[in-house]
Protein backbone atom coordinates (compact mmCIF):
# COMPACT_ATOMS: atom_id res chain seq x y z
CA UNK A 1 0.00 0.00 0.00
CA UNK A 2 1.15 3.15 -0.79
CA UNK A 3 -0.03 7.25 -0.92
CA UNK A 4 0.83 10.33 -2.70
CA UNK A 5 0.47 12.85 0.22
CA UNK A 6 1.13 16.38 -0.29
CA UNK A 7 3.19 18.88 2.04
CA UNK A 8 4.99 22.05 2.15
CA UNK A 9 4.20 22.64 -1.62
CA UNK A 10 5.48 19.22 -3.30
CA UNK A 11 3.85 15.48 -3.71
CA UNK A 12 5.47 12.74 -1.96
CA UNK A 13 5.03 9.13 -2.52
CA UNK A 14 5.08 7.27 0.71
CA UNK A 15 4.70 3.83 2.16
CA UNK A 16 4.52 2.16 5.44
CA UNK A 17 8.30 1.91 7.08
CA UNK A 18 9.62 4.75 4.29
CA UNK A 19 11.98 7.53 5.85
CA UNK A 20 10.91 10.69 3.53
CA UNK A 21 12.76 14.17 3.87
CA UNK A 22 10.83 17.05 4.20
CA UNK A 23 11.18 20.59 3.97
CA UNK A 24 11.75 21.84 7.99
CA UNK A 25 8.54 20.99 9.40
CA UNK A 26 7.79 23.02 12.91
CA UNK A 27 7.66 19.53 15.21
CA UNK A 28 10.02 18.15 17.63
CA UNK A 29 12.09 15.19 16.94
CA UNK A 30 9.91 11.74 18.56
CA UNK A 31 6.78 13.47 18.23
CA UNK A 32 4.24 11.71 15.67
CA UNK A 33 2.39 13.99 12.96
CA UNK A 34 -0.45 13.69 10.73
CA UNK A 35 -0.56 14.46 7.43
CA UNK A 36 -4.23 15.15 5.84
CA UNK A 37 -3.69 15.97 2.10
CA UNK A 38 -3.79 12.73 0.38
CA UNK A 39 -4.06 12.72 -2.65
CA UNK A 40 -3.77 9.27 -4.08
CA UNK A 41 -4.28 5.72 -2.19
CA UNK A 42 -3.58 2.98 -3.67
CA UNK A 43 -3.57 -1.05 -2.29
CA UNK A 44 -3.55 -4.05 -3.98
CA UNK A 45 -6.81 -4.11 -5.11
CA UNK A 46 -7.72 -0.81 -6.11
CA UNK A 47 -6.58 2.76 -6.54
CA UNK A 48 -8.58 6.09 -5.02
CA UNK A 49 -7.99 9.39 -6.19
CA UNK A 50 -8.99 12.86 -4.47
CA UNK A 51 -10.92 15.74 -5.87
CA UNK A 52 -8.46 17.33 -4.65
CA UNK A 53 -7.94 15.08 -1.72
CA UNK A 54 -8.96 11.49 -0.84
CA UNK A 55 -11.61 12.11 2.06
CA UNK A 56 -11.12 9.85 5.48
CA UNK A 57 -7.44 9.04 4.72
CA UNK A 58 -4.46 10.07 6.67
CA UNK A 59 -0.68 9.70 6.79
CA UNK A 60 0.68 9.22 10.28
CA UNK A 61 4.47 9.49 10.65
CA UNK A 62 6.74 10.21 13.21
CA UNK A 63 9.49 13.10 13.36
CA UNK A 64 13.18 11.07 13.59
CA UNK A 65 15.76 14.47 13.46
CA UNK A 66 16.35 17.84 11.69
CA UNK A 67 19.01 18.40 9.79
CA UNK A 68 21.19 21.03 6.58
CA UNK A 69 21.09 19.07 2.84
CA UNK A 70 24.46 19.74 1.30
CA UNK A 71 26.03 22.93 1.13
CA UNK A 72 25.53 24.53 -2.64
CA UNK A 73 27.46 27.55 -4.06
CA UNK A 74 25.18 30.24 -5.82
CA UNK A 75 28.07 32.49 -7.49
CA UNK A 76 26.86 35.42 -9.51
CA UNK A 77 28.56 38.21 -12.13
CA UNK A 78 28.27 40.61 -14.35
CA UNK A 79 30.43 40.55 -17.48
CA UNK A 80 32.58 43.18 -17.86
CA UNK A 81 32.18 45.10 -14.99
CA UNK A 82 34.24 43.31 -12.25
CA UNK A 83 31.49 42.21 -10.31
CA UNK A 84 31.28 38.53 -8.99
CA UNK A 85 29.40 37.32 -5.73
CA UNK A 86 29.98 33.59 -3.89
CA UNK A 87 27.07 32.44 -1.65
CA UNK A 88 27.00 29.27 -0.13
CA UNK A 89 23.20 27.76 0.75
CA UNK A 90 22.43 24.93 2.86
CA UNK A 91 18.54 23.82 2.55
CA UNK A 92 17.08 22.77 6.05
CA UNK A 93 15.22 19.09 5.90
CA UNK A 94 12.90 17.07 8.52
CA UNK A 95 13.30 13.17 8.50
CA UNK A 96 10.03 11.07 9.10
CA UNK A 97 8.97 8.20 9.52
CA UNK A 98 5.61 6.96 8.15
CA UNK A 99 4.19 4.89 10.50
CA UNK A 100 0.68 4.41 8.85
CA UNK A 101 -1.27 4.97 6.44
CA UNK A 102 -5.51 5.15 7.47
CA UNK A 103 -7.97 4.86 5.00
CA UNK A 104 -11.66 5.32 5.79
CA UNK A 105 -12.20 1.44 5.90
CA UNK A 106 -10.34 0.94 8.70
CA UNK A 107 -11.92 3.70 11.05
CA UNK A 108 -15.51 2.30 9.69
CA UNK A 109 -14.02 -1.54 11.56
CA UNK A 110 -12.62 0.87 14.43
CA UNK A 111 -15.24 2.64 15.20
CA UNK A 112 -18.60 0.93 16.19
CA UNK A 113 -21.40 3.05 15.95
CA UNK A 114 -24.93 2.43 18.44
CA UNK A 115 -27.90 4.24 17.00
CA UNK A 116 -29.86 5.60 20.02
CA UNK A 117 -33.51 6.14 19.14
CA UNK A 118 -34.53 9.74 18.80
CA UNK A 119 -37.43 10.56 21.75
CA UNK A 120 -40.45 12.16 19.32
CA UNK A 121 -41.69 15.52 20.39
CA UNK A 122 -45.12 16.25 20.90
CA UNK A 123 -46.90 18.90 18.71
CA UNK A 124 -49.66 20.91 19.13
CA UNK A 125 -51.96 22.98 17.02
CA UNK A 126 -54.42 25.56 17.78
CA UNK A 127 -57.51 24.82 15.95
CA UNK A 128 -59.53 27.87 14.61
CA UNK A 129 -63.27 28.23 15.78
Amino acid sequence: MYAIIESCGRQYKVSEGDVVFFEKLEAEEGKKITFDNVVLVSDDKKVEVGIPYVKGVKVEGKVVSHGKGKKILVYKYKAKKNYRRTQGHRQPYTRVEITKIKTASEKAEVKETVAKPVAEKKTTTKKEA
